[in-house]
């Protein structure tokens, strides 16, 4: 197990850790959190033996076989493949050892510590070791192809997913994470999960990404106050609990408060009566002793909105057949190539839609989202677009955009050069960009803080369409949370990629997916994208295997030519009827699949106009509301109240019908 024991630790003069008690046990799968800078970083260099505590002790057991990713990628010759293998530091270590004996002259002792190798590469699973490292490669969405190539022609997010992939393929009993998701897209998250979950030792990770830690933690270890906090559960459970814990701190405060007023009320009107002087005395000795329980954090969380767009063109663009993709020119021959990235697009989008765009990594979900921004122009087609259209877009590196020399208050000004200074200040303010740090360079702000002034930017701008490609990179929970919150209530129409799936399920109602060069509608939810991929992952896997095919043939023993014929026929008779029995599994799953979508849209809506029903009632039931004063909104509410009936029965007819459907398919 993992004990912490009376740890304290300082960064400069910042007091991270103040003598923190802790106990983690072997298996835990542990979700670190807590607020930017409470020293979730430093507690993993604390692990890695980078850091040292200034006082108290952390154990873990010194057999423990530690793996974590590295922040640095050498630009080497040497390919991806190679590259992840070199995790396995115990094995590269066997391999050497190997080819140094085999380069010795032959003797008896030579001969004995060869084998002795050989045994300890098959306990290594030296000959399963290049297809393991390919496995987990295509999972974080490489292809076979670009295993092959050099680590130096990967760009920086690439090569952390190698840092990622050689973390894995180490054998560890303790495996560190730190924001394992941020260079990941959806398809490569899901994977990353399911892998996580079926990891044996003991894991900690560092995360923004709630439904990440939801799928793959038990515990939540939580870093506030200079404490850590142990919550069993994952961070939905952490979340209940903390929730349960602050309502109880609360009350405590207040009755502690009732109780300090009382006694002072007491000591206030008796202390000057000869009478009650001795009690008056008691009470304030009482008043004195009396330990101030610490008041909760002031500190709002963090929240924004986006302001009601200005015009509501409908519909705001409309797209026939187009292809988008990339114009270049060559050099030599000075001619122009068009490459196609997705292509036959037929596409409209109406007011107040709200798409989910997926995906795998590569697809060409980015290539759509600029070809709709106007950042790509079509390579052939027509785009039209609704007259009023104002386009918020947020591009997967918009934080590199930005002028890092410059402050907050001079990009606002950029793009509203005519409104006062006060009203830019008040308006940045409300993203907390306060006082100097408005007029401060940006250079030294974090990751999310530049990633919220991105968004700042958009809101100013009262868009109609808001085009948001990944924008949740560097951003903490809090503020994801104001995002998913704002997003939710905006009133315009909202194209998103993200691999935050908390996000998408909050904030979109229809899914459209990007896959073999074309954009479909996705008729399902992110559970049936999951099962999706990992379908489209084992096809790539079985491919890499066929190809690896002809090679183990040569080794294995040919049958001979009478019994061949009869294998032959017994494998393919099997494979048909496989087949056959896979076909109709997925006739099945497929004619199923719509009806249980509409099924689970329908108890959605069943369940928003029961809520809404019940505050109408609630309304209703206040004798208030029917004076005289109340006349016009009590008329209101008698409309509302027969309209959400009459909705409500139409939506459960619609429910019972679908289930009717299901239950005939079914039988």
């Amino acid at each position: 197990m993992i004990r912490f024991q009376q740890v304290s630790l300082a960064r400069g003069v910042k007091p991270l850790l103040d003598n923190v008690d802790l106990t983690l046990n072997p298996g835990d799968k542990i979700g670190l959190i807590g607020a930017n800078g409470a020293g979730k970083s430093s507690l993993f260099a604390i692990l890695r033996g980078e850091l040292h505590a200034d006082q108290g002790n952390i154990d873990y057991p010194s057999k423990w076989r530690m793996a974590y990713v590295a922040q640095e990628t050498p630009a080497l010759e040497r390919a991806a493949v190679e590259y992840a293998i070199d995790g396995d530091i115990t094995l590269r270590k066997l391999e050497a050892e190997l080819a140094a004996a085999e380069a010795e002259p032959e003797s008896a002792a030579n001969g004995n510590h060869i084998a002795e190798l050989h045994a300890a590469l098959a306990d290594a699973d030296a000959y399963t070791v290049r297809s393991r490292a390919e496995q987990l490669l295509l999972g974080l969405g490489f292809s076979l192809e670009q295993m092959a190539r050099p680590v130096a022609s990967f760009s920086g997010g690439w090569r952390m997913r190698l840092n990622l992939a050689q973390a894995l393929m180490c054998p560890s009993d303790l495996l560190l994470l730190d924001e394992p998701t941020n260079h990941l897209d959806l398809d490569a998250i899901i994977w990353l999960e399911d892998w996580l979950k079926r990891y044996t030792g003991t894991l900690i990770i560092i995360s923004h990404d709630r439904d990440f830690l939801d799928g793959v933690v038990n515990v939540i270890v939580h870093i506030d106050e200079r404490k850590l906090k142990r919550y069993s559960g994952n961070y939905s459970a952490f979340e209940r609990q903390r929730a349960a814990q602050l309502e109880l701190a609360q009350g405590m405060i207040e009755k502690q408060a009732r109780q300090r007023a009382h006694l002072q009320s007491f000591i206030d009107r008796f202390k000057a009566k000869a009478t009650k002087a001795r009690q008056a005395q008691s009470r304030m000795k009482a008043l004195s002793k009396m330990e101030e329980l610490a008041p909760l954090r002031a500190a709002a969380e963090f929240s924004f909105e986006f302001r009601e767009p200005l015009s509501a063109p409908n519909p705001l663009l409309v797209m026939e057949k187009v292809n988008a993709g990339y114009r270049s020119e060559d050099p030599t021959t000075y001619e122009i190539n068009e490459k196609i990235i997705v292509g036959g697009i037929d596409f409209s989008l109406q007011t107040g839609q709200r798409i989910g765009l997926l995906g795998v990594n590569g697809a060409g979900k980015s290539t759509l989202i600029k070809t709709v921004a106007s950042e790509l122009d079509p390579l052939s087609g027509t785009a039209q677009f609704g007259k009023g259209l104002v386009i918020g877009y947020f591009a997967q590196h918009q934080v590199e955009m930005l002028r890092h020399d410059e402050s907050p208050l001079w990009h606002l000004a950029r793009i509203a050069p005519d409104v006062r200074e006060q009203e830019l200040r008040n308006f940045l303010g409300s993203f907390n960009f306060n006082g100097n740090m408005a007029t401060a360079s940006i250079a030294p702000f974090s990751g999310g803080e530049k990633a919220r002034l991105a968004l700042a930017l958009i809101v100013w701008q009262r868009p109609n369409l808001l085009l948001l490609d990944e924008p949740t990179n560097h951003l903490d929970l809090e503020t994801r949370e104001a995002l998913t919150m704002a997003l939710a209530q905006f009133d315009g129409t909202l194209v998103l990629v993200s691999h935050d799936r908390h996000l998408l399920r909050a904030t979109t109602d229809q899914f459209l997916i990007v896959a073999d060069g074309k954009l479909q509608i996705f008729d399902g939810d992110l559970d049936d994208y999951r099962d999706w991929l990992f379908k489209t992952k084992l096809a790539a896997k079985n491919n890499a295997a066929d190809v690896a095919l002809p090679v183990a043939a040569e080794v294995e023993s040919k049958p001979s030519p009478a019994s061949a014929p009869v294998a032959a026929i017994s494998n393919v008779d099997r494979r048909e009827q496989k087949r056959l029995e896979a076909e109709e599994r997925q006739r099945l799953a497929a004619a199923k699949k719509p009806i249980e979508s509409r099924i689970k849209r329908l108890e959605e809506q069943i369940a928003k106009s029961n809520e809404k029903k019940s505050v109408i009632d609630a309304r209703l039931a206040d004798p208030a509301i029917y004076d005289a004063a109340n006349k016009e909104e009590l008329k209101k509410l008698i409309t509302d109240q027969a309209y959400c009936v009459k909705e409500l029965n139409q939506l459960e007819s619609d429910w019972l019908e679908q289930q009717d459907a299901l239950e005939q398919l079914a039988s």
